[in-house]
């Protein structure tokens, strides 16, 4: 696949959907704390001055779902009650135990849902991902940095980021385009906003891979006014960012969101081993590009498929590639759980700045 341009997005930490993505992965992490055999599906709803929890959790331990909620909201920054939704707002929890049907399968160590995953790699940028969205990832957390260091104080909670990359030969050459966009307080002009996060946020992102952009092609707050954003504003869901997750459009996606949920469920795992497997595959530098293919049914112990796309980059044969795979990692879902260390409360991070592409997880570790 050449492009000529592509263009990723991401979004801030307390965008309304990432809000619900913190609020499932926080109770994650919490039960996993408590027991790491926990099981967790929980989906969160939040929406002017109302937040919802439901799902499943079984778990040996005390889970407190609105004092954990509370604490990812206060965290975020919505403390203003000029916002619409702070972390007083009401919250209603309807979560109950994991479905015996589904249990009894996840007991003998089969996976929690049926479906396809995918993971991908290239040499793009020194994480091997896709520089669009690695410098989409990186501009909202940079302007959630300014705003929490309080650089940039007149920001206000909520943001997105959209970057657009210009390709020669299928390798990156230039950046076409940035948009930003983030609410700030009222007396604050739109001009200074913008030249502040040029200065602030767009150079120093876009230096650290080697690129520069004139201010004259960044755009902040496309209609030319947001003042209040997050919750009160657009309703967030759990899960509504799979793309911004994964790979920005680069690479396909399965059928599944990945926060809220245990390691047992496969739409999660099978995904971080996909990645796991394609990474390596491409810095041991038997190809250049990977796309690494995995599917199972609920119950499944292994996958039912397990293919290597390397679209034409492959430096050594099928064969080895495949071998290079086996050996690395058992993808069976009680392989991937012990492999990947993956019993432990590390999910919270995943659920701001993507999943992949940062070396605190442990599916982004190379061989």
């Amino acid at each position: 696949m050449l492009y000529s341009s592509f263009t990723s997005e991401s979004v801030c930490a307390g965008h309304p959907d990432k809000i619900c993505d913190q609020i499932s992965d926080g109770i994650l992490d919490v039960a996993l704390s408590q027991d790491k055999y926990a099981r967790v599906a929980v989906e969160s709803l939040v929406t002017k001055n109302f937040v919802c929890m439901a799902g499943e959790v079984t778990v040996k331990g005390n889970m407190q779902y609105k004092k954990i909620a509370r604490e990812v909201i206060k965290k975020l920054g919505y403390t203003d009650k000029k916002l619409g939704f702070t972390y007083q707002s009401p919250i209603i929890t309807k979560i109950h135990t994991q479905s015996s049907e589904i249990a009894q399968g996840v007991d003998a160590q089969g996976a929690g849902d049926q479906g396809m995953m995918f993971g991908y790699a290239c040499t793009e940028t020194p994480s091997y991902m896709p520089l669009p969205i690695m410098l989409s990832h990186e501009l909202a957390q940079r302007m959630d940095e300014v705003r929490e260091k309080k650089i940039l104080p007149y920001l206000r909670p909520d943001g997105k980021t959209q970057v657009s990359v210009g390709y020669d030969k299928g390798l990156p050459k230039s950046i076409e385009q940035v948009v930003l966009a983030v609410p700030h307080r009222e007396d604050i002009s739109l001009t200074q906003v913008k030249e502040e996060l040029y200065i602030h946020v767009v150079i120093p992102v876009l230096k650290r891979y080697g690129y520069e952009v004139n201010m004259s092609d960044l755009i902040v707050n496309g209609t030319g006014v947001w003042h209040i954003g997050g919750p009160a504003s657009d309703t967030g869901v759990t899960g509504r960012k799979i793309i911004v997750d994964a790979y920005g459009g680069m690479a396909r996606v399965g059928g599944g969101a990945f926060s809220g949920k245990d390691p047992t469920k496969v739409d999660r795992s099978g995904a971080y081993a996909a990645r796991y497997l394609a990474k390596n595959i491409v810095a041991a530098g038997l190809a250049s590009r990977c796309e690494v293919r995995l599917a199972y049914f609920i119950g499944a112990k292994k996958p039912v498929m397990q293919e290597a796309e390397t679209f034409g980059t492959a430096k050594k044969s099928e064969k080895v590639i495949k071998d290079f795979m086996n050996k690395i990692l058992d993808t069976s879902v009680k392989g991937i759980l012990e492999g990947l260390q993956l019993r432990k409360p590390i999910y919270f991070k995943t659920a701001s700045y993507g999943h992949f592409g940062r070396d605190i997880f442990p599916w982004e570790k190379i061989m």
